[in-house]
């Protein structure tokens, strides 16, 4: 068994290259250990932060746990999500998620790694699209 004491892991702060606006990573299990794929973060989108558009190979778990924020999916619409409420985005899924543009919002997010990649970035979302 591993135990990893609160506090013990640095924050990092979400790369440009990542997100929009301030967000904040705090890992939680970021290295999977063999035989184990998973990996998990909470991360905090401060208001009009969020993710750039990317695709999970396995899907992906966001657990909210404070605040308000949108996700959407390629193609669809943008939905509101709130403290309490989890979303599951299916493999290789073309997705956003973040805070919305006047509240901060965090959430867990938990995925596997499959040949070796838990994620595949791609490009921010725009303005336009942020603000449907």
């Amino acid at each position: 068994m591993i135990v990893t004491r609160n506090g013990s892991q640095a924050s990092i702060a979400g790369p440009e290259n990542w997100f929009t606006g301030d967000a904040r990573i705090d890992p939680i299990h970021l290295n999977a250990r063999p035989p184990s794929r998973l990996t998990s973060a909470l991360v905090t989108f401060e208001p009009g932060a969020r993710t750039n558009w990317h695709k999970h190979p396995l899907g992906q778990l966001l657990i909210v746990t404070s605040g308000k924020g949108w996700t959407q999916v390629e193609g669809g619409e943008r939905v509101t999500i709130h403290a309490g409420d989890t979303v599951w985005c299916p493999p290789d899924k073309k997705h956003w998620h973040g805070a919305t543009s006047e509240t901060a919002m965090s959430h867990f997010a938990v995925q596997e790694k499959k040949d070796g990649s838990n994620v595949v970035w791609l490009e921010p979302v725009s303005e336009q699209q942020y603000s449907k």
